[in-house]
């Protein structure tokens, strides 16, 4: 019966390379599934999303212990969250900050009293499902533009609230898929340290509807390229 010494003796190679991409994927890049809509049209069901572990902290390995602080979210930015909230890993974008006033409006975003500004989009960015029909928009606020669904034919009962102050230390998210996205609405504030890194492109992506096929147009793509691709003026 082989011993551990001769298992490393024999492996170490394979074993140093696995022990290697867990703490590389552990503490400095990953790549995520993304099983629901949340944020449609930006992500999608099947993409596999690269995550930078490294845009704001520097962990321990395997933990959620810091080491160093790098950056802090800014408005705009996609994240993932390891949230206690929710009881899962999340992914959505910051749409307000410490400090930040923030209100919705019938689904029309405001951030410290300046209401974003849209425009909608001629060709839809995707297809939607006959009982489904989504709108699509590019929002437009704080220098940064993103692709937003909204689905007049199941509207959110939370496309109102606020407005609200973000507190010390935590964040205000939205889904992009905004009628169909649980989010700060409902779980509330998102502490700083549950934020995990930060993502803008897709990795690769497996279309779920098509026996997992690779969906080979969505390979290395940039996730907010239609948003900033648009022309405004807005409205």
């Amino acid at each position: 019966m082989p011993t551990l010494a001769n298992l490393w003796r024999n492996n170490k190679s394979l074993i140093a390379f696995i022990f290697l991409m867990v703490v590389f994927r552990s503490a400095v890049a990953d790549w995520n599934s993304v099983p629901s809509g949340s944020m449609l049209p930006t992500i999608r069901e099947g993409d596999r999303i690269f995550v930078d572990k490294m845009a704001y902290d520097l962990r321990v390995p395997l933990t959620h212990i810091r080491i160093a602080h790098l950056a802090d979210p800014q408005r705009g930015d996609i994240v993932t969250i390891d949230s206690s909230a929710a009881h899962e890993l999340l992914v959505k974008r910051v749409v307000a900050i410490p400090g930040d006033s923030v209100s919705l409006v019938d689904n029309v975003l405001y951030v410290n009293g300046v209401r974003a500004q849209y425009r909608s989009l001629v060709v839809a960015p995707m297809r939607d499902a006959p009982s489904s029909p989504g709108i699509y928009l590019v929002e437009h606020l704080d220098k940064s533009s993103r692709v937003v669904r909204w689905s007049p034919v199941a509207p959110s009962p939370r496309s109102s609230f606020g407005p609200v102050i973000v507190p010390a230390g935590k964040y205000f998210m939205l889904g992009d898929n905004r009628d169909n996205s649980a989010d700060s609405r409902y779980f509330g504030f998102f502490p700083r340290s549950e934020v995990m890194g930060r993502t803008r492109r897709v990795a690769y992506s497996l279309d779920p509807d098509h026996f997992y096929l690779p969906r080979i147009d969505r390979f290395g793509v940039a996730l907010d390229a239609v948003a900033a691709a648009a022309k405004l003026p807005a409205y």
